[in-house]
């Protein structure tokens, strides 16, 4: 019997008898302020902007002036007048010279800015990392106190890709200094949608 197969073999024969009880993660969500708010600051404080909108015009009328350098938009929300409509079957090494990337997201999480995106909404999974500078749309309803609601709301759906995006993209690997844009978007915006 090799090292491996003892190592195996002594773990298999010491396990407990009975299986302890998984502990109680059922941690009431923080409504000191409204989810809205701890989520505009915490994405702030991960390097990130936002917008209060109250309808796609709004987006659109930003985006214009947000992003006047930005010669390819490339967008999968069909209600955004802005930029040229990306569908599934698009090639995705086609996207090499995105500048911006306006993308939906299903829901966003208070408590660390992140935003839960599955394939169905970004069309090509390739597109909300390898553009320049990524805009996402949430509304103001769907944003959730904390990540056991997010894992709650997620519960047993069935999607081929899922990802939390939360802000740019970051590393403070060099000498612990933080650098935005590292290895994906330099920038990242979401727009919340209030419909007021």
């Amino acid at each position: 019997m090799s090292n491996r197969d003892q190592i195996l073999q002594t773990i298999k024969n010491n396990q407990p008898a009975t299986a302890s009880p998984l502990p109680d993660i059922d941690f009431p969500p923080d409504v000191s302020k409204p989810a809205c708010d701890k989520f505009i600051e915490a994405l702030a404080g991960i390097g990130g902007a936002s917008h209060l909108v109250k309808d796609y015009e709004a987006i659109n009328a930003i985006i214009k002036t947000a992003y006047p350098q930005a010669k390819r938009i490339v967008t999968t929300c069909a209600a955004l007048p802005a930029g040229e409509h990306l569908s599934a079957d698009a090639d995705p090494h086609a996207l090499d010279n995105v500048d911006l990337a306006v993308i939906t997201a299903h829901f966003a999480v208070a408590e660390n800015a992140a935003l839960w995106v599955t394939e169905d909404i970004v069309q090509q999974r390739a597109l909300p990392f390898i553009t320049q500078q990524l805009a996402v749309i949430v509304k103001k309803e769907d944003i959730l106190n904390n990540m056991h609601q997010a894992y709650q709301r997620i519960g047993a759906e069935d999607y081929g890709f899922g990802t939390f995006i939360a802000g740019p993209s970051k590393t403070a690997d060099i000498e612990q200094s933080l650098v935005l844009g590292a290895h994906g978007p330099k920038t990242m915006c979401v727009f919340i949608l209030s419909g007021k």
